[in-house]
């Protein structure tokens, strides 16, 4: 009977792993050494959802994390040269004048981010549902020097700006693991 349940057990802990499991997806590149102490910048996230500011939210997540891991020096773009769009389109074209405001303030990394999901999923449920990709940008050069991507569902009692949070903590660590 002992060896039985211990099998059993087994199984469920297995099942309950997959399960987990499935709720996030994250994919990165290997992270360069980056300075904590140098200028940093948040540059506006491009929102590619339906969901009204839903850029604006994980920019104001990611700013968070990046001071709780140690970067104290950061100065985000300033909503006065934001387009004014709910929707924003996050063209070329905006990045790349965020980039030379970055030059401007004598940055030295930006981060980037583009939101792909915001929602609750439609259903009896309604689990909260957010995908992100994040890249950090030598301003110099323009060169993307990091990035990640990730996808991650909650549980129907969540809410959806903490499952954002967590995905967004999940990427910026993995990013910010080699910095000093």
């Amino acid at each position: 009977m002992t060896h039985v349940s211990h099998i059993l057990r087994s199984l469920l802990l297995a099942a309950a792993a997959l399960v987990l499991g499935a709720c996030s997806t994250l994919d990165r590149s290997q992270p360069p050494p980056l300075d904590k102490q140098a200028q940093w910048v948040l540059l506006p996230f491009a929102n590619h959802t339906e969901t009204p500011l839903a850029g604006q939210r994980a920019e104001a997540i990611a700013s968070a994390i990046l001071h709780g891991n140690g970067i104290a020096r950061i100065k985000q773009y300033p909503s006065s040269l934001q387009q004014e769009a709910l929707f924003d389109s996050g063209d070329r074209k905006q990045q790349e004048e965020a980039l030379a405001w970055a030059r401007q303030q004598g940055a030295r990394y930006a981060l980037a981010g583009t939101v792909d999901e915001w929602r609750y999923k439609v259903g009896v449920d309604g689990e909260p549902a957010a995908g992100i990709t994040l890249q950090i940008i030598d301003v110099a050069s323009g060169d993307m020097l990091w990035s990640a991507t990730g996808g991650k569902s909650g549980w129907s009692r969540e809410a959806l700006s903490a499952v954002a949070q967590q995905l967004i903590r999940s990427l910026l660590n993995s990013g910010l693991s080699a910095a000093r």
